[in-house]
Parts: C-alpha cells; structure tokens; sequence
C-alpha cells in the first residue's frame, strides 16, 4: 500500500465500528480454500439452522442444492474465487433441516501478504420471505397468462405510460410479434401508426377518466398485413383513482368487414358504370381478399349452353382459355354440371369425382383439390352464370359455413352486374345506324364486335380494335363551313370501309371519332392496315372539290391480351389513342407498351432499311478465309453492315431477319453480290490477289429464275471469273418447297459458280438432301468451334462433320475460330480451311486491303499464327 493510499483509509476505530455494524444486520461466514467453513456470525448460523459446533469445518458443498452440485457451475465458480475473482448475486442454500433458504450473497477471495487467496469471505442477506412470495406471484401470473392464451383474441396490458408491460399467445398469433420484441413501446404507434392525435388525446383521457373505450379500427401487424379489429379498452386504477393499467382485447373482424366490404365494391363499381369485367373482377379479388385460401372464377352461360370466362384474374389465363366454349352437361365438370343442374355442385375430390372425369387434367395440375361452383340465376331463374370456388385444400366445416355465405353475397352480385349488362345490351338494340355515314352507330357497332369477340373467343384468334380520331378536324368545319366537314367524314368512312376484311367492322362513335374491329388481325397485321389507311388518307381524300391531306391518331387493343369484351377494349384503345395524340399527329400507339415499342421500333427500322437500300447506305466488310496447312488467303467472305445516321450501328442480327420479314432481303442480296464482285475486281486491277469472294444470298433469292443470268452478268461486267464467285446457302433452303429453288440452284451451278452450305449442322442437316444439291463447299457453325476445347461432344461432330464432307468431296471451312487452341484442334482434325478473330475481323473494304498489304502484298501470306487478330 502507498502511502497516498494509507492517508485515504478511515481510522482503525472508525473501520471496527463499522465491521461492528455490519455484523449485526448481515450473515457473514468465511471458508478455506478447500470448501471448509472457518468462521460464521449469529446471523448466518440463525439463516442456516446451525448451531457453532455443526458449522465448524462444515463443507461449502454440503450446504449447495444437489441440482447446483451437478453442473459444472459450481465448480467453475469456486474456481474463479480461489483464483482472486469476487462473485455476487441470488443463491440457493439447504438449511441443516433439508428446507431451501434464498439469498443475495457476496463471495469475495481475502489475500495474505503475498497476494495468495486463504480465505473466502461470504455477506449474504436472507431473502427467503421475499422470493417465496414472488414465486408464489409467478405462479399466479402464469396461470392467468396460460388462461389469457388459450383465447385468439389478442390482449395488451400497457402501463400509465402507455408502454406495453404484457402480450398474451393471441396477440403473436395474430400481429406476429414476441413479447421480447415490444415490451416498452406504444401499442397505438405499433398497430396504428396512423391515427390522429386528436383521437389519441381523447382515448387516453377517457381512460385517466376510468372510462372504457371500445372502438374499429385498422391495424398492421408485423409483416405488414393488415386487419380490422374490435378494440376494447379497460383501465384498472389504484386506490387513489390513478391509472395504474390499461388492458386491452382486440377481436379480428376482418372477415365480417370484408363482406361488407364486398357489397360495397360491387355495386359501386356497377355503380360507376364499370364494364362488366371490371365488376366482376373487383368481385374476384375481393372475395379472395376475404377468405384468400380460396380461388375465384366467374363463368357466364350463353344462350347456347356455352360456357365463357368472365373473371378469375389469380388463374392462369391457359385455364380460362381452355373453358371458353365448353358445353354446360351432367358431367361438366362443377360448373358446367352447376349450370346444367341449376343448383349449386359442390366437388370435394376432383381426382376421383366422376363429374370432374374429362376434366381433372386441366385442374389438377394447378393444385387445385375440390371446387365448388353455384349458378348465377337470371331474375327468371334460368342460370346465366356461375360463381366457381376453388380450393388447394381439405375444407373444414366452419370454411364451408362461411364460404356458403360468401357465395350467396358473391353470386347475388354477380347476378345484378349481368342483369345489368344484360339489360344494357337490350337498349343498345334500338338505333343502329349513323346517320351521316351510313356506319353502324355505337349501339351496333357494340353489338356487331360482341360477336367477333365471341368468334374469336371460340376460335382462339387475335382480334384488335382501333380508335381514331381525325386530326385538325375543327379547323376542317371552321374554315371550310360544316358540309366539308361532313363529306370529310363521309370520305374517311369509305376509305375505312375499303380497309375492311370480310369479317371486319367499323363504326361511327361521334363527332371525328371511328372505331374498326379487325377480326384474326395480330398486331404486326394491325400495324399494316394502319400504314395503308394513313397513306389513304395522305393522298386520296377529296373535299369541296380540292385535295386534302388528313392525318389520324389511332389507339390499338388487341384481343384477349388487353381485354375479353367490347366495353374494356374500346377503353383501353381509346387511352391508347389519347397516348398517339400526346406523342404527336398521324401516330398510332398500342394499350401494350411492349407492343407498342415493338411495332413502332419495327416500322421506323423497316422505313429506315428501305431508305438505306434506296440511298446506298449499307456496306460491305469483308473477313479472310485461311488455309490452315499454308497460312495463304483461301478467300473472303462478304458481310453486310449498316450504320444509321441517327440509330447508329444496327447488327445484322436485327436487320436481316426484319428484311426477311418485309421482303428486302432478295434486293440486299442483289446489291450484295454486285458490290461483292465490284471490290473483288478493283482489288485485282491494284495487284492484290484475292481468290474468290462469297456472298450469302437467302432461300427467297433462288426463287428468282433470273438470278443465273443476274450472276453471270454482274461477273461479266466485272471481269471475272464463275470460280471466283462462291455463293452461301443455309440450311433452311433445304425445306423450301418453291419450284424454282433448285431450278435456279442448278443452273447457278451450271454457271461454274460454288455453292457454300452456310452453318451446317445447326438447321435441317438432312444427307439425302444435301447428296442431291451441287455444293462444293461446307461450312462448320461457330457453335462446335466454340465448344471445342471443352467439350468432348462438341469434338466428335466436327471431326463426323469433317469426314462427312470429305466423303463427298466437300472443302470444309471452320467459322468463328477465335483461339490458338481452336485453330490447333481443327488443324489436327484436318480443317483445310477456318475464319475467325483469331486471324483478322470484318475488315472494310480500306482496312481489308492494308491488311493484305501487310501479309505480304501480293502474296497473300498469312503467318499460321493469328497476329492479324490485332486489327
């Protein structure tokens, strides 16, 4: 001890009299290291029921619960204080009569001179009294917490503070939560976050007030779902009328507001004047929201007996699909049996259920178990539809309770939103026709595309319906006087009318506004009719006398993706044309964004290639075909590119197929191999030998009996010759059925012009055939050179590939080599001839002859390792 600690010591007199006091309120007792007791005050002997004689030498173990004793807590305890470490805290000790007595003891280790532990020094305070009465609480609680849990209803106990200080079973059954997880926090601000502090101020006070409360409300549990509840609040107060607690008990009603809630959905939107398959949607998800273990679909039965999806946004549109048209029977499944029998069909087992026999493959695959359909009933009784439940699971009896009351709401519903359509379709019957145009009016025109819907819906074909809306028309009546305006739209009738297919429709809604329906029309053959009916109004209108140019902006819906009945295609095509209004004049827009895009971005990169072609913007690279044994140029093979003012670089792998598709692709080609033969030739004049070049034409190119003499022509005037021109087939003309495919392939051949098979192996490939064609040359697809160093499978073809065109005397040429050890492989493989980054990339027309340049002139030689990959 230092000497600034000896100062702060108290004096010794003062220090006894405070051991003096300590050892009159507290047990103290000190043992040896080894467990044995050394010394015990009065207090301690009193608390432990011994006499002096019996504690002396008394083992600190004995006096230890056998259950402390067989753990290695005690151990590892006695430990710590023989190493120098004090313990504190609540012990159990067995008294010298076997009874238990509890105490808030202190052990603290008592050091000689040299810092060794001689003794350990225990203070404790009997608090025996205390703990048996707060056990006994305990008890208490738990026995009325386990009542309290037994209950669903959730209970809240929160303190004057309102904080929570208790949870029962019901409250994390319902909400989620643990008592562990929201002890201390404001049960409103928890489950209500939302509610004005106006009404909490009252709440509380009320409560302060000794007051109950009951109240609904919405509350959110931990996941975030929400639910109504009944809330009732009971304060408990002290003696002194001060609030102490609030206990409250919160009851799930969801269920019963939902199916208020139902009700009031459904007729509002039947009151808003929704179409149909909006009522009966919003019918479909809230009935799921209510009671979510069940499915819902909504049926109508036609006056033929068949049956129509109506609504069931949560089944696969392939299931619905598949009901559309099914015939109403005995055995028709539980809808159509419920229609038939006019009474509700309830199929617990839908695997065995006879009912269900020709129909279970559609159902079961989906999970569904059991379905539970009842007619929808015309207010003569007759079924006009029918209200499907379908279930996943085994359906308890309280489930049936409630989903028979569900239905009744459910159908009694649906029943009123069909009388209502219903009933509107009768009124649409009594004016049909415009009187300015002679186009059937709105009421027909509904009528009219009621029907196509319904063929199309039997014959699962696309149907689109196209709103427009004149542009500039006011100006039309303003400037030129009301008759100009109407013969405007007298002529724009006719030009529609002259659109139309046999099964098509169009129709007069007011003012400036027409609608077609196109029936069997996608969306790719809806986009043309659009361009020729924009071109007829560009050039062919005539009004007062005068030519006058007139645009549109036209909305497009198409059918079943963006609607099922007339009411929600018009809507959405005429929000689709409001879109095409926004965007400009003279435009059209798709309701399906995707569509939309992918219509527009076709029609301006069609409208953009035919310029391109018409304005010598495409452009020909060329890449080297390598002989692998010499490393010497075997040819180049000439592919087509563009670059677009405005779009910049467009990948072949876009325009080519959309030249196919628009029939540019024979004129590319065309233009092609003129280009092809022209550069071939004007290398040759600067001295650079290029053996031949090649030139993919497409199987529609051989449908043109010309094409031999165009061959023989363009290589004339360029003086070539037939052997420096290889022209590349694909395997697809392998399936052309055109007559004069393999005329024209002959005489190409008999022109003394190669004929390459492009990509062989990934398309037809069929040996018979390719024995018949006059081929000179094979070409391996870049997917098995790709594959080749790691794949064994891979390998194999292009070696059988190999042989095959060996066996046929075929020169075979390796595409898309991009490695050192690709080109090894063929090489050992035996490819005479490969291309590929690996030796040189595209090259344009400039860089193709540097490059030459570079190998050696005119010698063409390339070094059998790929260091042209550089370029």
């Amino acid at each position: 001890m230092n000497e600034g600690s000896r100062h702060n010591q108290p004096p010794r007199t003062e220090r006894l009299s405070y051991l003096d006091a300590l050892d009159r309120v507290m047990a103290i007792a000190s043992f040896r290291v080894d467990g044995a007791l050394c010394h015990a005050n009065a207090n301690y002997l009193r608390m432990m029921g011994m006499t002096h004689e019996e504690a002396q030498g008394r083992l600190h173990s004995s006096l230890c619960t056998p259950a402390l004793l067989a753990t290695s807590r005690y151990h590892d305890i006695w430990a710590q204080l023989c190493a120098g470490t004090a313990y504190s805290g609540v012990v159990e000790r067995v008294r010298s009569d076997g009874r238990s007595c509890w105490m808030e003891a202190t052990y603290s280790p008592v050091l000689d001179a040299q810092g060794q532990v001689v003794e350990i020094l225990k203070i404790a305070t009997d608090i025996t009294a205390r703990r048996t009465q707060e056990q006994a609480q305990k008890a208490h609680l738990q026995r009325l917490s386990l009542i309290a849990d037994a209950t669903d209803t959730a209970v809240i106990m929160s303190d004057a503070s309102s904080r929570i200080v208790h949870v029962n079973g019901g409250f994390s059954r319902l909400f989620g939560w643990h008592a562990e997880e929201i002890l201390g926090q404001d049960p409103i601000a928890l489950l209500s976050p939302k509610l004005h502090d106006g009404f909490v101020q009252t709440y509380r006070s009320q409560l302060r007030g000794g007051l109950p409360v009951e109240r609904e409300e919405i509350v959110v549990t931990k996941t975030g779902r929400r639910y109504w509840v009944k809330v009732v609040s009971n304060p408990i107060l002290d003696d002194a009328g001060q609030l102490l607690f609030t206990v409250s008990m919160l009851t799930d009603i969801t269920r019963s507001k939902m199916h208020e809630a139902l009700q009031y959905r459904g007729l509002e939107a039947m009151a808003r004047e929704r179409p149909l398959s909006d009522v009966l949607e919003t019918i479909c998800k809230e009935v799921e929201r209510i009671a979510p273990e069940i499915t819902v679909s909504i049926l109508e039965v036609d006056a033929f007996g068949m049956l129509h999806p109506l609504a069931g946004a949560s089944l696969p549109a392939s299931y619905s699909q598949l009901l559309d048209g099914l015939s109403i029977g005995p055995q028709a499944g539980s809808c159509g049996t419920a229609a038939w029998r006019n009474q509700a069909v309830f199929v617990e087992d839908i695997a065995n259920d006879p009912l269900w026999t020709d129909y279970k493959h559609l159902a079961l695959p989906l999970g569904f178990r059991a379905c539970w359909s009842t007619p929808i009933q015309s207010s003569e009784g007759r079924a006009i539809g029918t209200v499907a439940f379908y279930y996943r699971q085994t359906c308890s009896k309280a489930w049936t309770e409630f989903h028979q009351q569900l239905a009744d709401v459910c159908v009694h519903l649906c029943a009123l939103a069909l009388e209502r359509e219903h009933a509107r379709s009768r009124i649409r019957q009594l004016a049909f026709y415009d009187g300015l145009t002679g186009l059937p009016n709105r009421s027909l025109l509904q009528a009219q595309a009621n029907q196509a819907i319904t063929l199309a819906a039997r014959d699962k074909q696309p149907l689109a319906v196209l709103f427009i809306d004149l542009d500039r028309f006011k100006p039309v009546n303003d400037s030129m006087g009301h008759p100009a305006g109407d013969e405007l739209l007298c002529n724009v009738a006719a030009c529609l009318l002259q659109a139309l297919g046999p099964s098509d429709i169009a129709g007069r809604l007011s003012g400036d506004e027409f609608v077609l329906v196109l029936s069997q029309t996608d969306a790719e053959q809806a986009t043309s009719t659009i361009e020729r009916l924009q071109e007829q109004f560009a050039n062919s209108l005539v009004v007062a006398g005068k030519p006058l140019a007139v645009s549109a902006s036209i909305g497009i819906a198409m059918f079943p993706e963006d609607g099922r009945d007339m009411d929600t295609l018009l809507q959405r095509a005429d929000m689709a044309m409001y879109q095409a209004k926004n965007a400009g004049r003279g435009l059209f827009s798709f309701f399906s964004d995707e569509m939309n895009r992918l219509a527009q971005e076709r029609r301006t990169l069609e409208t953009a290639l035919r310029d391109a072609l018409k304005n010598q913007e495409l452009h020909l690279h060329y890449q080297p075909q390598i002989e692998l044994a010499s490393g010497q140029l075997y040819g180049v093979e000439a592919l087509a590119r563009w670059t677009h003012p405005a779009l910049g670089f467009i990948s072949p792998a876009r325009f080519i197929p959309l030249a196919e598709e628009c029939g540019l692709i024979a004129d590319i080609g065309r233009w092609a191999l003129g280009e092809a033969c022209r550069q071939l030739a004007q290398w040759r004049t600067q001295g650079l030998r290029v053996p031949s070049v090649s030139v993919n034409l497409s199987p529609s190119s051989f449908h043109d009996l010309d094409l031999p003499d165009m061959v023989a022509q363009t290589l004339q005037r360029n003086a070539l010759l037939p052997q420096d021109l290889t022209l590349e087939l694909t395997e697809s003309i392998l399936l052309d059925t055109n007559p004069s495919t393999m005329k024209t392939i002959e005489a190409v051949h008999a022109h003394g012009v190669r004929l390459s098979m492009d990509d062989f192996g990934t398309g037809y490939s069929s040996l018979s055939y390719l024995r018949r064609l006059p081929v000179s040359e094979l070409k391996l697809d870049r997917s098995f050179v790709a594959d080749l160093e790691h794949n064994e499978s891979a390998r194999a073809l292009s070696n059988a590939i190999l042989g095959i065109g060996q066996s046929l005397h075929l020169t075979v040429v390796a595409e898309g080599v991009e490695t050192l050890a690709q080109r090894s492989m063929l090489g050992m493989q035996g490819y005479p001839v490969a291309q590929g980054f690996l030796f040189a990339h595209p090259l344009a027309p400039s860089e193709l002859t540097e490059w030459l340049l570079q190998q050696g002139q005119t010698t063409t030689e390339v070094e059998k390792v790929g260091h042209s990959s550089k370029l």
